[in-house]
């Protein structure tokens, strides 16, 4: 039977004006799964293939490392027209750096290779091998377990005493995540969502998995780290986290600062209690500096949110990160202000504990658990500022914490004049 002209206009509508929502749905593609076993050694895709319409020209490249012992090692870099984000699935989805115009935020570290976790032995030299990957600007440290290595005592589920030797930050940065997958809004305004899947579990131990999405959106200045741990297992299970941030120059140099408001401010040992007074401010690089530690409690507004800022002297470049108490009530001050080929390094890193081995945290009531099937919700915000008008505005949005009561942080910043800075040559 021959198709009347009506059905043929219909069909021919149809083709060019599809049903309603259909081209709203995300964009997705999964870059690499252990289920089914799939992955893009290389892999790109861009604002022009997903959408044309955004204002901002954006692009996501998957590349795989070759040479010494970062072969193997898998990166995503996000591009969002205004920034760009080094991620890194090998090493449990940990950000290698951040940059946008003046802003980079990253260290030098003297380990100078992207290490695959196949190349690290996490118990060498006293279980301190983890730092033998250690370069990323943000790095997770847990989930079994964080802080300093060392014997750990506790009463196990059957009610037996029991020990175990525990190594530096545990294991989750230095695990490769089986599922990879890359998400894109195709309505306003257009974000870009980077998922992944970390397993830490084992035969007679935990059963915990890490599920972690990486938002950013077009031509904004700051990015979101979701993360969901969950706790797959049938009995209750302790665990820890701390995100260990680091920055190094150029935001760090002689007379940064960090802005963190505080009810209470305590040095880890007596060699940080020497300069506890000069906690939140950093000198140039120093040959054999020995890295002290300072432990905060954070304070926050009236939604129990806070934020912590780094700014160098100048007031031009500035990165904050912020947060609920209500997930990560603590924060660590790490200054490791050595000579630059040491590793010239400051960490900002809320945590749900301070760093201490998890015997010291667990009797101070710092080791959180999870029931059996139960999940804990973690959302952090990152932001970079560049210039003295974005850096003020930081500036006065940290202070404004620092006002609402009493607090041990150091005074508000007096912030220059905006028509006092030069212009950039």
């Amino acid at each position: 039977m021959k198709p009347s002209s009506k059905f043929i206009l219909l069909l021919n509508s149809l083709l060019i004006f599809p049903a309603a929502g259909l081209c709203d749905e995300p964009f997705r593609h999964v870059i690499s799964s252990t289920s089914p076993s799939r992955n893009d050694v290389e892999w790109r895709t861009s604002s022009e293939n997903v959408t044309p319409h955004c204002d901002h020209h954006w692009w996501i490249q998957k590349s795989t490392l070759h040479g010494g012992r970062q072969e193997g090692v898998e990166q995503i870099v996000i591009n969002n027209g205004r920034m760009e984000i080094v991620l890194c699935p090998t090493r449990g989805m940990g950000i290698m750096s951040v940059r946008m115009g003046n802003v980079h935020l990253k260290w030098d570290s003297p380990v100078k290779e992207v290490v695959h976790p196949q190349y690290i032995n996490l118990a060498s030299r006293g279980g301190l091998g983890w730092l033998e990957g250690f370069n990323e600007f943000m790095c997770r440290c847990g989930l079994e377990n964080n802080g300093h290595p060392g014997t750990d005592k506790f009463v196990n589920n059957v009610g037996e005493e029991s020990e175990m030797e525990l190594t530096l930050h545990g294991k989750i940065s230095n695990i490769p995540a089986s599922h990879v997958e890359v998400a894109v809004d195709r309505t306003a305004p257009y974000a870009i969502h980077i998922k992944g899947l970390v397993n830490e579990r084992f035969l007679f131990g935990p059963k915990l998995e890490l599920h972690t999405e990486l938002i950013v959106v077009p031509g904004e200045n700051t990015f979101q780290l979701k993360d969901e741990i969950r706790n797959t297992g049938s009995q209750e299970q302790e665990f820890q986290i701390i995100y260990h941030a680091n920055f190094g120059s150029p935001i760090l140099q002689e007379g940064a600062r960090v802005v963190a408001p505080a009810t209470d401010v305590q040095p880890f040992n007596d060699h940080a209690a020497k300069d506890l007074d000069r906690w939140h401010t950093f000198d140039a690089p120093q040959a054999g500096f020995v890295e002290q530690v300072y432990l905060l409690t954070p304070k926050g507004d009236q939604n129990n949110h806070t934020t912590a800022l780094i700014h160098d002297k100048a007031f031009n470049t500035a990165a904050s990160i912020s947060w609920s108490l209500n997930q990560l009530p603590y924060l660590t001050v790490w200054k490791n202000t050595g000579a630059s080929e040491d590793g010239y390094v400051t960490g900002i890193e809320p945590g749900t504990n301070f760093p201490n081995n998890r015997s010291v945290e667990r009797a101070a009531g710092r080791v959180p658990k999870l029931a059996a099937g139960e999940s804990r919700h973690i959302t952090l915000t990152f932001g970079l500022y560049d210039g003295l008008a974005e850096v003020k505005n930081a500036l006065t949005a940290v202070n404004s914490l620092t006002l609402s009561g009493e607090a041990i942080d150091s005074p508000p910043i007096e912030v220059p004049k905006i028509d006092r800075l030069k212009p950039r040559q």
